[in-house]
């Protein structure tokens, strides 16, 4: 027989993006203190993430690096440079890049 889920699949996504968010938080916390432990909070909110299909929000993804999945620090592990119309993270663990388009508003 099949177990019944005593929660809509809605209301587990949601608790899903909170999760992930409490976990990021975690992240910056404790990154000082101990590096593997954010690196760890980064891959249990990835695992969250696709067990429940929610995308992880723009300004968190750019926080951990796609290559290697450890938490970005600019200044101690990564370093950003502003390009024509990129941005350019680099990670000092797996020496990889990471490009993300801007655009400048016609007001700036």
């Amino acid at each position: 027989m099949k177990q019944k889920h005593s929660k809509k699949p809605q209301e587990q996504r949601r608790i899903a993006k909170e999760r992930i968010n409490i976990l990021f938080e975690q992240a910056k916390l404790r990154f000082k203190e101990d590096s593997s432990l954010s690196d760890r909070y980064v891959e249990i909110a990835r695992k969250i993430a696709m067990k429940y299909k929610v995308r992880i929000p723009r300004e968190l993804k750019r926080r951990f690096c796609k290559h290697c999945h450890k938490y970005l620090v600019p200044g101690a592990n990564s370093s950003v440079r502003l390009t024509q119309k990129k941005v350019v993270y680099y990670c000092l663990n797996c020496k990889k890049y990471m490009r993300f388009p801007y655009n400048k508003k016609a007001g700036d």
